[in-house]
């Protein structure tokens, strides 16, 4: 039986290459203002779009460097060395104290901005919990529970993301509130479905179109335990989001640097030419992981029947409803819901994996990014008497890779477009 472990993770590679801060952000960057540049960055990329913007304004176009300045706020492990632009690592998916004074010192910079400056904002996934800036009256404690609760809710992230802007003072458009004298230019990286901006971490700098009632709504709908003060916050209406029309975005500009989409492409790209027919899902699929999995196994299983050799890819973020105590985010999730309809099927093969090199977790750098199912995992489960549904049921799907050795462990990628699951059949 041939290995295709190095054909998957040349598939995965390539996704995540396409949308690394190297590749895609200097294109895009503006020309040298007649005051200061001011990059405020939040994300799991953070940190190399700052680097990558240090590069372009230093030596490239030879700013003087007492003009650059600024905040990158990225997760732990996720650091890269700047010159000019202070790195704060912080806590996610559960936000911590690095965090919140990270925002409040983003908030504080942004508003020293003139009219001369450009108030650079470089967004990327996971800036939602690494800006934590709670409204009056909600705690920090209280706002990290409201995030555990969400987490384990089941709420795709546009859901998690309207009720976060209503309890923000840096989401929602607040950011742009904040520096409203400059020019304010939003460069992202989108890690969310249908590339929403206001949904890219929480959009700090776009309108939203949601409201205090939606996400009164969210609570309710994932019948959400949060405290009192969060109640008394959401019935606040001086907690509203910013709307199309306010002052704030009188100079402010939005732009798409990279897109799941592109990244699905790249990994297309590779699976054709290693002579794989290829079934392309979209870069947007949502869902329940264990669900997802049951269809794209029947779909390999189809093709398998028919003879066919064929590459199913998908991207998107799939969320898992959390009833057991175990470990795992949804693509080992989904790996796991795979081993189990698919065991025995030694010529089928699957990844799926977090472009940003961390699936669920506890937040740590060496977090896995996924998980990996071949010949060899349905040869283990068998050996080591393994019942892949009792670990569903735990949602224990990192108990049971790390058992059979198929984490995918691929560390901090510095970029972050969803999801990537390949499912080849010989």
């Amino acid at each position: 039986m041939t290995d295709r472990r190095p054909l998957l993770r040349a598939i995965f590679d390539a996704a995540v290459a396409a949308a690394h801060p190297d590749v895609v952000l200097a294109p895009h960057l503006r020309p040298v203002p007649k005051g200061r540049v001011i990059v405020l960055a939040a994300g799991k990329g953070a940190a190399a779009m700052a680097a990558a913007a240090e590069r372009h304004y230093l030596d490239a176009l030879e700013l003087d460097p007492a003009l650059l300045t600024g905040i990158a706020t990225t997760r732990h492990g996720h650091g890269v060395p700047t010159r000019r632009i202070t790195v704060v690592e912080a806590g996610h998916p559960v936000p911590d104290e690095a965090g919140l004074k990270a925002a409040d010192d983003t908030l504080r910079l942004a508003a020293t901005a003139t009219a001369d400056d450009l108030l650079l904002v470089l967004l990327s996934g996971g800036g939602s919990a690494n800006w934590i800036a709670p409204v009056d009256g909600v705690s920090f404690a209280q706002k990290q529970q409201v995030n555990r609760a969400l987490l384990r809710s089941g709420a795709p992230i546009g859901e998690m993301n309207v009720v976060r802007k209503h309890l923000s003072r840096i989401k929602g458009g607040r950011l742009a509130r904040a520096g409203k004298l400059a020019e304010i230019v939003t460069l992202a990286i989108s890690d969310v479905p249908h590339d929403d901006p206001s949904a890219i971490a929480s959009g700090p700098t776009v309108p939203d179109p949601t409201t205090l009632a939606d996400a009164r709504a969210i609570v309710a709908k994932y019948n959400l335990a949060v405290d009192d003060a969060v109640r008394r916050a959401l019935d606040d209406l001086g907690n509203e989001s910013c709307k199309p029309g306010d002052p704030a975005f009188a100079r402010a500009t939005f732009e798409l640097i990279a897109k799941p989409k592109a990244s699905i492409e790249a990994a297309v790209k590779v699976a054709r030419e290693a002579g794989y027919a290829t079934i392309e899902l979209g870069a947007d699929l949502e869902g329940e992981a264990r669900d997802v999995a049951a269809a794209h196994a029947q779909l390999a299983l189809a093709a398998r029947s028919e003879g066919r050799r064929v590459a199913i890819l998908s991207g998107g973020e799939l969320t898992v409803t959390v009833r057991g105590n175990g470990r795992g985010g949804p693509n080992q999730e989904y790996a796991l819901a795979l081993a189990d309809l698919l065991k025995g099927m030694t010529d089928i093969s699957a990844l799926a994996a977090d472009t940003d090199g961390a699936d669920g977790g506890a937040g740590s750098a060496s977090d896995p990014a996924g998980a990996v199912i071949d010949h060899s995992t349905f040869a283990k489960m068998k050996s080591q008497g393994l019942d892949p549904r009792a670990y569903l049921q735990n949602n224990d799907a990192s108990g049971f890779f790390e058992k059979t050795g198929d984490l995918l462990l691929t560390g901090p990628t510095l970029t972050n477009v969803n999801d990537v699951r390949v499912i080849l059949v010989d």
